[in-house]
This record gives C-alpha cells, sequence and structure tokens, in this order.
C-alpha cells in the first residue's frame, strides 16, 4: 500500500508501508534497486527509555552506552523508516521510502508513556502494530541477505543515530548487545562498514545544531510527512545530509574524520548526549 505520493525536486516520489503480508514483496523491490540507489537514510521509532544502569562508569560516553545496552535489549522497536538515494543524492523514480511496522503488543511489551503518546499523536496505530506487525526475526532474515548490509559500498545516512543501529544489531544478530562499548562497534562496522551521522558531522559547522528538525530548516529542506514517524524523518534524513554535504562540504566528506562515528558514542565527543532523539527529529 502507497502511504503518500508527493514531489520532491519535480520527482513524484512514493512512501510504502510495510507490514508482515507484504514484506517479502518490497524487499524484492529493494534489492532491484540498492545497486543504483545505495545511499540509505535511515530512521526508527522505539518505546522510548525505561532503564538506567547502575554502579560505576569510566565516562560519560560508558554511562550513555550501557543506558542504549540495557534499554535495547529490553525494549521492541516499532517502526524502521529506509529512503534510498543515488551517489548524488538523486531518488529513485516510484517508491523512495519504506515505512517498515513491526509487531508491537501495548498490552504485553514494555515502553516508556510519553513516547507511546508521541507516537500515537503522530498517526501510528498500535492496534494495527499487534495485529499485522512484522516479527522481527523475518525482517532480520530478509535483511541479512538484501545487499543492505555487509556491503561495503552502501553508505548509511542517519542522525543521533546509535539508537537506531543498536535496534537494527539486535534484530540481525538475534543476540542481546555486546556488553563492551567496542565489541558494538566492531559489529556496527561489520553490518555497516560505512555510516554517517549528521549530528556528530555539524559539529565541525557554523551555525547547524539542534535536532533534525533544526538541521533541515537551516538548509532549508522541506520535510515530507507527519514528524515521529521513521518513513518521513528518514527522508528528511537523506534529504538534509545531502544538501549539507553540498553547503558545507563541498561534496567532499572527510571519511577519516566523520565516517563511521555515531554521536555520544564515540571517543571524539566524550561530553555529548547520547540518548534517544525524541523531540529532536
Amino acid at each position: 500500500m502507497t502511504h503518500q505520493t508527493t514531489t520532491v525536486d519535480g520527482l513524484a516520489v512514493q512512501f510504502r508501508e510495510v507490514w508482515a503480508h507484504n514484506l517479502e514483496h518490497e524487499f524484492a523491490h529493494i534489492r532491484k534497486i540498492i545497486h543504483k540507489f545505495p545511499c540509505i537514510a535511515m530512521d526508527t521509532e522505539f518505546p522510548g527509555i525505561v532503564a538506567r544502569p547502575i554502579g560505576q562508569f569510566k565516562s560519560t560516553t560508558d554511562y550513555h552506552f550501557h543506558t542504549l545496552r540495557c534499554n535495547v535489549d529490553l525494549l521492541k522497536i516499532i517502526q524502521l523508516g529506509l529512503s534510498f538515494h543515488d551517489n548524488q543524492g538523486k531518488l529513485p523514480p516510484g517508491v523512495c521510502t519504506w515505512q517498515f511496522n513491526f509487531k508491537f503488543d501495548l498490552g504485553e511489551d514494555m515502553f516508556a508513556q510519553d513516547s507511546i503518546e508521541l507516537l500515537q499523536k503522530s498517526g501510528i496505530d498500535f492496534v494495527q502494530h499487534q495485529e499485522r506487525g512484522i516479527d522481527p526475526t523475518d525482517f532480520g532474515v530478509l535483511l541479512i541477505t538484501s545487499g543492505l548490509v555487509l556491503c561495503n559500498n552502501v553508505k548509511w545516512l542517519s542522525f543521533h543515530s546509535g539508537y537506531d543501529f543498536a535496534y537494527l544489531l539486535k534484530i540481525l544478530t538475534a543476540h542481546p548487545l555486546p556488553v563492551s562499548e567496542e565489541k558494538f562497534f566492531r559489529l556496527v562496522h561489520t553490518y555497516f562498514p560505512c555510516i554517517y551521522d549528521i549530528k556528530y558531522m555539524i559539529k565541525s559547522c557554523k551555525n547547524l545544531k539542534g535536532g533534525l528538525n533544526d538541521v533541515a530548516d537551516a538548509l532549508n529542506v522541506a520535510r515530507v510527512g507527519p514528524q515521529h514517524t521513521a518513513g518521513s524523518d528518514s527522508l528528511l534524513t537523506g534529504l538534509a545530509f545531502f544538501k549539507l554535504k553540498s553547503v558545507y562540504f563541498d561534496d567532499c566528506i572527510d571519511d577519516v574524520k566523520y565516517r563511521g562515528i555515531l554521536y555520544g558514542l564515540n571517543v571524539p565527543y566524550q561530553n555529548a548526549s547520547s540518548g534517544p532523539r525524541q523531540g529532536e527529529e
């Protein structure tokens, strides 16, 4: 089912809603376009923060990592948005954004109430997620063989994305996250060899700060669809990345400085908060 058709830079683009019944069909479509459109902008929606680690921690980032780890291990992903671009930032004709809706039961699964209320206000229907949602195991099997992961030529574009990649790792490995941050990043870089996190990149950009909406507004990039839905947020992330690359980086990003670093978790910004982005997208 097509969620929405709109125009971006004169090109008609479509969002595709993905549930359990059309999961395999939509992955077949994605496998056909990934070679021509190998830049994947990604966003997730998840049920907030329900736990804090106790004990002594080596640093602020160590505390943030263990907060991430214990919450991702306890909780379930709700939505994943993937938007595809070519290396120049162009979108594929027709469907460019897929919004994957996972099985989630408000009567059984853990969540933070404020996060769920925010998602409900954005239009997420949890009855549909309970009845029609995707089993993460089924999604993981298709993702591992899709050509999207474990590929050096595929670029993943994100914003403040430690939690996003943590939830994907949990799905891909079907195991709890590693206890150490070093092992966590080893897995991240294995499955996602090329990552760019806009939130980290804008530390080098004068006059750019805040959440995804703030950055997109400063770059004059318009949102398509409602905020706090993974499909809309992923498309905005991709459009903002290529505008940022053009305006602030002269279309040439220093991979030594920016590739593979997730804001708030890696050593260069030890004092950055790596909490989830609710209210910040």
